[in-house]
């Protein structure tokens, strides 16, 4: 085997392994933000109010604490604690955050797998059939989850899963001060059960018949399908909605549902609510402009479309972290008149330790975006030794009978 060989090889095999990453990179958690105060003593909160921001959602990151002198039956739930914290300064919920993103993130991951796949191949012609066939798979699964009914079914449980963890533990939006102690209890009793016993969920729902027993997935869908009900009786004569179980209408209510949570200002979110669903229709279409694109320019051999191609999923550490910068500053920069205390709009603190009233808060990155950053140093040295070939091609140092090397990847 040539040089030129070994270093196509080895090149690919660098792809191959980025691609796999993809998996635990979507479902790792990538950055985790905690609070520390007085009144969160570290005997009890060892890691403050902390939660973990994941590419499918925002979960739990605080632990049940084992001590004699603490009694717990489960850990705390730290994203509904840190959402009650944050709602007294006029905060939005932390579900009020990447809605669009956290949707289409498994496609857009999708799409990065097709371009690696194709920046991999030797031939051209290869090329354009692994774009042509992984580009219609994703449109048409991202199609079927974003527009059609039960569309939910096709999206991935972590994210349903995750959906549902922001929502709250609240008695579905209604506090316990509005409620009698008798109908909060019976509100709770109901909840537990939708999360725990098979229900006779139709095919719109993604449910199973009756008498069978619900996957993760399938009950996550159930509870969102009865929490989409109870949230329509609640709007009256407004909430005449019939749940379509697909993801254009449940991204709608669950931005609504968490916007309102706390700051039932319906003057202000139904505009804010609209906007969004035109951002994620905007996003559902550039998805596939970009796919369109990609696979029209993937008809030439050579150029900078091939390293378009490794060069874009290689700055996704730089990418997360504008986006987790812009919606820390669009938390610190919309926040409702109705919190009990006016603070001055700020920018909460991307890295390290910043101070925020009586509040010292936390911001570093998980083992996800260390993932991240593998997936992009392994797309760099492929990157590198492609380049490298190519130019030993162009030199003609290189041998001449390479074959299949990768050398229209230029």
């Amino acid at each position: 085997m040539t040089a030129e060989r070994k270093k196509y090889v080895l090149s690919t095999a660098l792809i191959l392994v980025a691609v796999a990453l993809l998996i635990p990179i979507y479902n790792a958690p990538i950055w985790w933000v905690s609070l520390e105060a007085p009144n969160y003593p570290e005997e009890a909160f060892p890691d403050g109010v902390r939660i973990l921001f994941h590419l499918n959602g925002v979960f739990n990151g605080c632990e049940m604490v084992e001590k004699d002198e603490i009694l717990t039956d489960e850990a705390l739930d730290c994203v509904h604690e840190m959402d009650t914290i944050n709602h007294y300064v006029g905060m939005y919920p932390i579900a009020s955050g990447g809605p669009v993103e956290l949707y289409f993130s498994i496609f857009l991951l999708g799409l990065v797998a097709v371009m690696l796949l194709a920046f991999a191949s030797p031939w051209p012609l290869l090329r354009v059939g692994i774009m042509a066939v992984g580009f219609a798979t994703v449109a048409i699964w991202m199609g079927l989850s974003w527009f059609a009914t039960g569309g939910l079914k096709y999206h991935n449980a972590g994210y349903l899963d995750g959906r549902i963890t922001v929502l709250g533990e609240d008695v579905d939006e209604e506090s316990e001060a509005e409620m009698t102690p008798g109908e909060a209890l019976i509100a709770r009793l109901k909840a537990s059960m939708a999360e725990t016993e098979p229900t006779d969920a139709d095919a719109g729902s993604g449910g199973a018949p009756e008498g069978a027993e619900l996957d993760e997935k399938s009950r996550s869908i159930a509870y969102l399908q009865d929490s989409f009900a109870a949230y329509q009786q609640r709007k009256g004569a407004g909430g005449t909605e019939q749940w379509q179980g697909s993801g254009s209408q449940f991204v709608a209510w669950h931005y609504e549902k968490s916007l309102g949570r706390y700051f039932r200002d319906s003057e202000r979110l139904r505009p804010m609510v609209a906007r969004m669903s035109v951002a994620a229709n905007i996003v559902f279409a550039a998805i596939l402009g970009i796919m369109v694109l990609l696979l029209v320019m993937a008809r030439k051999p050579r150029g900078i479309f091939n390293w378009l191609l490794i060069c874009i999923p290689m700055t996704l550490p730089l990418l997360f972290i504008v986006e987790y910068a812009a919606w820390l500053w669009w938390y610190g920069h919309n926040m409702s008149s109705l919190g009990a205390f006016t603070l001055k709009p700020f920018m909460p603190t991307v890295f390290g330790q910043g101070k925020v009233a009586q509040f010292t808060t936390n911001s570093y990155p998980d083992i996800g975006f260390w993932l991240i950053v593998l997936f992009s140093a392994l797309l760099l040295a492929a990157a590198l030794l492609r380049r490298q070939e190519a130019d030993d091609q162009v030199t003609g140092t290189g041998a001449t009978d390479t074959g299949a090397t990768g050398s229209d990847a230029r």
